[in-house]
């Protein structure tokens, strides 16, 4: 019982064996190692609708803060719905320090309704073997990532499971909290 409280509270490694604490349903969306926005429209079959729900400079969170060990003070956040038929399946919501944006990185903060996933993901950046850092947690009422996502997606359910990922972008962090909401498991998880 002290794991599932511990699960509840905390963001976990993927790896420490903690996801099997999950539903065998969620375990799929939260081990995969590719692009949520991928996986999903391969499951759907179709492209997913971005929904941009806030994308504005702002502070760090204490909880974010302390994934970047204290030493980001400047950010951009990105929120945005992943939708199918209007129906919203994710919630992202990004963290893009500011000299992560910059540069040759610039094109991060003109997304538009475009996924980050395809900045992420692009094929030119697919070559690296290093995964990057993956958590995962069980956020409920009191989780500030479950209250935004409860402000844009009324009636909504706790608590929600979602994933948590540092990616580095030509070597800059970008950290992306992807938040799984319960329609997403109308779609089967073949691919893992």
């Amino acid at each position: 019982m002290t794991d599932r409280n511990r699960l509840r509270s905390a963001w976990n490694r993927v790896g420490s064996g903690q996801i099997h604490r999950a539903p065998r349903k969620w375990q799929p969306w939260l081990r995969d190692t590719g692009s949520l926005t991928q996986k999903i429209e391969d499951a759907i079959g179709q492209k997913l609708q971005v929904q941009v729900l806030r994308d504005c400079p702002q502070t760090l969170n204490s909880d974010e803060s302390r994934y970047f060990h204290f030493k980001i003070r400047r950010c951009r956040v990105r929120e945005v719905l992943l939708c199918v038929n209007n129906i919203p399946l994710v919630m992202a919501h990004s963290v893009i320090p500011t000299f992560s944006a910059s540069g040759s990185n610039h094109a991060v903060l003109r997304l538009g309704t475009k996924p980050l996933g395809a900045v992420l993901f692009a094929k030119t950046r697919m070559h690296s073997k290093v995964k990057p850092a993956r958590d995962i947690a069980l956020l409920d009422k009191s989780s500030a990532l479950w209250k935004k996502c409860s402000k844009s997606h009324v009636g909504l359910s706790s608590p929600l499971w979602a994933r948590r990922t540092l990616y580095r972008l030509k070597g800059h962090p970008i950290l992306v909290n992807e938040i799984f909401l319960p329609a997403l498991l109308n779609y089967s998880t073949t691919k893992s």
